[in-house]
């Protein structure tokens, strides 16, 4: 069997990555596709993915957002023409969707964003199966456009997925200078070019900018701090801002290394928050919008913190340094209660994919 996985996003690199690899290992081919986005781009090539790259991000604009999925569409039906593969698999890819259903492709589509509004509309219609986490409800799905037949269910989280089998490398700390023997504090950026955030937050002033500096301001000796940008455009700014005392990469790192030797994480996003919270690591959302239906999961399961207020969240990140070694030891126990019930997403997917 001949499958098209399309890779556009970090999170797809680990989740799409791993299905390939084990397709591959089943005897099965695969042609991978993705697009120009600085940490995709960088993360493939880590990971040693071979992927071809077929148009760019639409950036911040809807405008820009529409003119660049318009032109990819036409740039990957003249490929996916010509490779006729027998089946699609992707992350809620507006692309990959709307040139399977135009060449007849069977399209499976996985999302655990209905936040995501706009891409679960351009997706799920053209879908023949939507795989989503269980507590994620199928009446959520419905709005969208799917049948409750369509709907395959996995109980777990999605990095389950590529956390099952990680072995953190403590490289990445050598890497960026970092001591493990003292407190370190790790920020993601939000996701500020987002559809779902347009209108709510800007590249210009990050969410976290504002914790951070509480953070400095409030130790005598403040905790290490790292801060993971997600475009060109953050960096500078956050490079601006925090010219020294403040680690921010240029580049892509091994992100599940990083944060399982993490005090405490803080994230304004969804991915990587959840990550921390099921590698065991004291963590804190602050998502600029409404918590999604996975964040408050995982706040009901106490392994995330969830504020938005600066001051606060500088205020939970000192209680948790003041008391980390049990904090780590109960949180970690927490997470291997939680993880040890939960099925492998990617086994699931390979058992639909294969079934056909």
């Amino acid at each position: 069997m001949l499958v098209w996985l399309d890779i556009l996003t970090p999170k797809q690199v680990f989740f799409l990555g791993e299905l390939g690899r084990r397709l591959e290992a089943r005897g099965h081919s695969v042609f991978r596709t993705t697009r120009r986005y600085k940490e995709v781009d960088e993360l493939l090539r880590r990971r040693s993915i071979n992927a071809v790259s077929v148009g760019r991000h639409g950036g911040a604009s809807l405008e820009g957002k529409l003119t660049a999925s318009a032109e990819r569409i036409s740039q990957l039906s003249k490929i996916i023409n010509k490779l006729n593969p027998d089946m699609s698999v992707a992350f809620a890819s507006p692309e990959a969707a709307r040139v399977s259903f135009g060449l007849a492709i069977p399209h499976y589509t996985v999302n655990d964003s209905p936040h995501s509004t706009a891409v679960a509309r351009l997706t799920i219609p053209f879908a023949a199966k939507l795989f989503s986490p269980a507590v994620i409800s199928k009446r959520v799905w419905r709005r969208f456009g799917a049948n409750p037949e369509m709907i395959v269910q996995y109980n777990a989280l999605d990095p389950i997925g590529w956390l099952r089998t990680f072995i953190p490398n403590p490289s990445v700390l050598s890497e960026l200078n970092l001591d493990v023997s003292e407190p370190m504090v790790v920020f993601r950026v939000e996701e500020a070019f987002a559809a779902y955030l347009l209108g709510h937050v800007s590249e210009r002033e990050s969410v976290i900018i504002p914790i951070i500096n509480h953070v400095i301001n409030s130790h005598e000796d403040p905790p290490q701090i790292v801060v993971l940008p997600r475009y060109a455009e953050q960096i500078q700014v956050l490079r601006a801002v925090f010219p020294r005392r403040v680690t921010i990469p240029r580049n892509v790192i091994d992100g599940p290394s990083l944060l399982f030797f993490t005090s405490v994480f803080v994230g304004a996003g969804g991915t990587m928050t959840a990550e921390a919270a099921l590698l065991g690591t004291p963590t804190i959302s602050c998502f600029p919008s409404e918590p999604t239906i996975v964040e408050k999961y995982l706040i009901k399961k106490k392994l995330v913190y969830r504020e938005t207020k600066s001051e606060k969240v500088a205020k939970k990140i000192q209680q948790i340094l003041a008391n980390l070694d049990d904090m780590r030891k109960n949180q970690r126990e927490k997470a291997r209660n939680l993880t040890s019930t939960m099925e492998d997403p990617i086994e699931v997917i390979m058992k639909e994919i294969e079934g056909i």
